[in-house]
Protein backbone atom coordinates (compact mmCIF):
# COMPACT_ATOMS: atom_id res chain seq x y z
CA UNK A 1 0.00 0.00 0.00
CA UNK A 2 2.34 2.47 -0.97
CA UNK A 3 -0.10 4.70 -2.45
CA UNK A 4 -1.59 5.09 1.24
CA UNK A 5 1.55 5.71 2.76
CA UNK A 6 2.91 8.51 -0.08
CA UNK A 7 -0.64 10.26 0.38
CA UNK A 8 0.26 10.00 4.50
CA UNK A 9 3.36 11.92 3.53
CA UNK A 10 2.12 14.51 1.43
CA UNK A 11 -0.52 15.32 4.08
CA UNK A 12 2.75 15.56 6.89
CA UNK A 13 4.92 17.81 4.25
CA UNK A 14 1.87 19.83 4.32
CA UNK A 15 0.78 19.96 7.77
CA UNK A 16 4.60 21.15 8.16
CA UNK A 17 3.61 23.89 6.27
CA UNK A 18 0.74 25.08 7.63
CA UNK A 19 2.75 24.68 10.96
CA UNK A 20 4.97 27.55 9.52
CA UNK A 21 2.96 29.79 8.16
CA UNK A 22 0.45 29.77 11.08
CA UNK A 23 4.25 30.73 13.12
CA UNK A 24 5.10 33.32 10.68
CA UNK A 25 1.25 34.93 11.15
CA UNK A 26 1.71 35.37 14.28
CA UNK A 27 4.61 37.27 14.22
CA UNK A 28 3.25 39.50 11.33
CA UNK A 29 0.18 40.06 13.83
CA UNK A 30 2.32 41.02 16.57
CA UNK A 31 4.24 43.41 14.35
CA UNK A 32 1.30 45.16 13.34
CA UNK A 33 -0.17 45.33 16.72
CA UNK A 34 2.82 47.08 17.95
CA UNK A 35 3.43 49.29 14.75
CA UNK A 36 2.74 52.32 17.14
CA UNK A 37 4.34 51.19 20.25
CA UNK A 38 6.90 54.01 21.44
CA UNK A 39 9.26 53.87 24.39
CA UNK A 40 8.21 55.90 27.54
CA UNK A 41 11.40 58.08 27.72
CA UNK A 42 14.16 59.18 25.90
CA UNK A 43 16.40 56.30 26.59
CA UNK A 44 13.11 53.77 26.04
CA UNK A 45 13.29 51.89 22.44
CA UNK A 46 10.34 50.97 20.32
CA UNK A 47 9.18 47.94 19.09
CA UNK A 48 11.15 46.38 16.70
CA UNK A 49 9.98 44.18 14.06
CA UNK A 50 10.39 40.33 14.22
CA UNK A 51 11.15 38.32 11.33
CA UNK A 52 11.03 34.20 11.03
CA UNK A 53 13.11 32.42 8.98
CA UNK A 54 12.83 28.87 8.18
CA UNK A 55 14.84 25.43 7.54
CA UNK A 56 14.52 22.18 6.45
CA UNK A 57 14.27 20.07 8.21
CA UNK A 58 14.22 15.63 7.80
CA UNK A 59 11.36 13.97 9.57
CA UNK A 60 12.66 10.64 10.04
CA UNK A 61 9.23 9.09 10.40
CA UNK A 62 8.54 9.97 7.20
CA UNK A 63 11.95 10.14 5.59
CA UNK A 64 12.06 13.57 3.98
CA UNK A 65 12.50 16.86 4.69
CA UNK A 66 10.00 19.54 5.66
CA UNK A 67 10.02 22.86 6.53
CA UNK A 68 10.39 24.04 10.20
CA UNK A 69 10.82 27.77 11.78
CA UNK A 70 14.37 28.34 12.06
CA UNK A 71 14.03 31.61 14.14
CA UNK A 72 12.07 34.13 15.29
CA UNK A 73 14.40 36.87 15.29
CA UNK A 74 14.47 41.05 15.22
CA UNK A 75 14.91 43.03 12.14
CA UNK A 76 18.25 45.44 13.17
CA UNK A 77 17.31 48.18 10.77
CA UNK A 78 17.57 52.00 11.93
CA UNK A 79 14.01 53.61 13.69
CA UNK A 80 12.41 56.54 12.14
CA UNK A 81 12.07 59.34 14.21
CA UNK A 82 8.36 61.74 14.40
CA UNK A 83 8.59 65.35 15.95
CA UNK A 84 6.70 64.98 18.86
CA UNK A 85 7.84 67.12 21.59
CA UNK A 86 5.35 66.54 24.44
CA UNK A 87 5.64 63.09 24.11
CA UNK A 88 7.93 61.67 27.57
CA UNK A 89 10.28 59.75 25.05
CA UNK A 90 11.03 62.77 22.89
CA UNK A 91 15.10 63.65 22.74
CA UNK A 92 16.30 66.93 23.49
CA UNK A 93 15.15 68.37 19.76
CA UNK A 94 11.54 66.97 20.48
CA UNK A 95 12.36 63.92 18.09
CA UNK A 96 10.51 60.26 19.23
CA UNK A 97 11.69 56.90 17.67
CA UNK A 98 9.20 55.09 16.49
CA UNK A 99 8.93 51.28 15.83
CA UNK A 100 10.38 49.79 12.47
CA UNK A 101 7.35 48.33 11.10
CA UNK A 102 6.06 49.48 8.12
CA UNK A 103 2.39 47.90 8.13
CA UNK A 104 1.75 47.77 4.26
CA UNK A 105 5.17 45.55 4.03
CA UNK A 106 3.44 42.88 6.60
CA UNK A 107 0.16 43.66 5.10
CA UNK A 108 2.18 41.90 2.13
CA UNK A 109 3.68 39.20 4.70
CA UNK A 110 0.71 38.45 5.46
CA UNK A 111 -1.26 37.83 2.52
CA UNK A 112 1.90 35.90 1.18
CA UNK A 113 1.48 33.47 4.20
CA UNK A 114 -2.11 33.19 4.19
CA UNK A 115 -1.69 32.05 0.57
CA UNK A 116 0.64 29.47 1.54
CA UNK A 117 -1.08 28.51 4.41
CA UNK A 118 -4.37 27.48 2.01
CA UNK A 119 -1.79 25.73 -0.82
CA UNK A 120 -1.03 23.31 2.14
CA UNK A 121 -4.49 22.76 3.16
CA UNK A 122 -6.01 22.17 -0.45
CA UNK A 123 -3.06 19.78 -0.69
CA UNK A 124 -4.46 17.78 2.79
CA UNK A 125 -7.76 18.19 1.87
CA UNK A 126 -7.08 16.45 -2.28
CA UNK A 127 -4.89 13.80 -0.14
CA UNK A 128 -7.48 12.89 2.33
CA UNK A 129 -10.28 13.23 -0.66
CA UNK A 130 -7.53 10.65 -2.47
CA UNK A 131 -7.66 8.69 0.72
CA UNK A 132 -11.02 7.65 1.53
CA UNK A 133 -11.31 7.07 -2.58
CA UNK A 134 -8.91 4.25 -2.49
CA UNK A 135 -10.24 3.26 0.90
CA UNK A 136 -14.02 2.88 -0.72
CA UNK A 137 -12.41 0.99 -3.59
CA UNK A 138 -10.58 -1.38 -1.13
CA UNK A 139 -13.74 -2.07 0.70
Amino acid sequence: MAEIDNLFRSMRISAAGMNAQGTRLRVIAENIANADSLGQTPDDSPYRRKTVTFRNELDRSIGLDTVRVNKIGTDRSEFEKRYDPNHPAADPDGYVLVPNVNTLVEMMDMREAQRSYEANLSVIKASRKMLNSTIEVLR
